[in-house]
């Protein structure tokens, strides 16, 4: 049967019954509507590597199924950064340095990063050097890598819309994601030297920003062209365990004049004029204070809520009855047993799903202690509260 094209997912919302029943799940989330059953999925793991050692899962394992996750209800689109610069072409790869236990390696972002050697991945590595110093090493080493004009970006382009049509077609949340102001900064200059920077060269901050916003506007603009876009994912990890790293002053005066700009010209353009663009904002770190700062710029969602930064999604959903709310299961809890995590669950889970809009997943990825045992029985839990 024909689609009414004003109803297809890009000129018009699908309608509920012919979504996927991943998108209807995923929609009653961003809705808020009450009491509707818990969308499930995972932040990630740093745990697959144990279980597969001790015989629970191999590489054939489907762990969607295994752990009782919905199909999709998202579509992500890519290609501008996640934790670091969209960069096109991204800098070589290559070691620089060994130091026996240890090598220096210059990673896909220009940075100098001391690893283990032979482990890339699975813990935080430490970053010696970053390539901007000035403007001088901004516009040699890394502004014309992310000139959005050059050809490789597209390669893919007609593959990529027509997965996002697809999808789509199901109703599924079609979102951008795109490396956020502070931490696209922060993987230039480095966490510290950017504090300085913001003093000492607001003008070298400011063309960076606004080099930021050139590439987004005009890759987002050319997917524009074939979907609606739902929503706006920003990873910008702006805080740590006391709140952000930088003042609200700041954040106000180098962010968000590009983020409003931006959301403005998404908005402009979009092929349905009704469609809400959710604004979502990802941090690590307590990110109380910042709530209210970027709901300033109408943001409907913020995730994953770090449980060990002083973080409680329960008391943050009281206060922000429109806030749709993703994370805020500490990690931690799930290397202690299954009495610790039922009283986890049971604080969480009860009220959260009664007031809507909460997706639970740990803070960050299940940590290598957390046992297969464990694991099972946590999701076996949050299973009760699917439907």
């Amino acid at each position: 049967m024909k689609v009414n094209k004003r109803q297809d997912g890009i000129h018009g919302m699908v309608p509920r019954e012919k979504m996927s029943k991943g998108a209807r799940k995923m929609r009653d989330f961003y809705e808020l509507k009450p009491n509707a059953g818990i969308y499930q999925e995972e932040f990630g793991f740093y745990s697959l590597d144990r279980w597969k050692k001790e015989g629970h899962i191999n590489e054939d394992t489907d762990l969607a199924q295994l752990f009782g996750y919905d199909e999709p209800g998202r579509f992500d689109l890519r290609g501008l950064g996640w934790c670091e610069a969209g960069f096109c072409p991204t800098f070589e790869v290559k070691i620089l340095e060994d130091r026996g236990e240890y090598e220096v390696v210059q990673d896909f972002a220009g940075r100098h990063v001391l690893y283990f050697k032979g482990r890339r991945d699975g813990f935080m590595p430490e970053y010696l050097d970053h390539p901007v110093k000035d403007m001088k090493t901004w516009e040699e080493n890394c502004k014309w890598r992310l000139d959005p004009n050059t050809p490789d970006r597209y390669i893919k382009l007609e593959e990529t819309m027509e997965k996002a049509k697809e999808a789509a077609g199901k109703g599924m949340i079609i979102t951008q994601n795109l490396v956020g102001g502070y931490m696209y900064l922060r993987s230039l200059i480095g966490p510290v030297d950017l504090l300085y920077k913001f003093y000492d060269d607001p003008e070298l901050i400011h063309d960076c920003m606004e080099t930021w916003f050139k590439l987004a506007d005009h890759v987002i603009a050319k997917y524009q062209e074939y979907v609606t876009i739902d929503e706006l994912f920003i990873g910008e990890d702006i805080c740590y365990n006391h709140g952000p790293l930088i003042s609200p002053e700041m954040i106000r005066e180098f962010l968000f004049p590009y983020y409003q700009q931006l959301i403005a010209n998404i908005k402009s353009r979009q092929i349905d004029r009704n469609r809400h663009l959710y604004f979502h904002v990802d941090t690590d770190g307590y990110a109380n204070p910042v709530i209210p700062l970027y709901q300033e710029l109408g943001m409907d969602r913020m995730s994953p809520f770090e449980v060990a930064s002083g973080c409680d999604v329960v008391e943050i959903g009281k206060q922000y009855p429109n806030l749709i709310i993703s994370g805020g299961i500490d990690k931690r809890i799930l290397a202690q047993g299954k009495e610790a995590i039922d009283k986890h669950i049971d604080s969480i889970l009860p009220i959260m799903k009664e007031r809507g809009g909460y997706m639970p997943t740990c803070d960050h990825g299940v940590p290598e202690e957390v046992s297969f045992e464990n694991y099972m029985h946590f999701r076996k839990r949050l299973l009760e509260f699917a439907d």
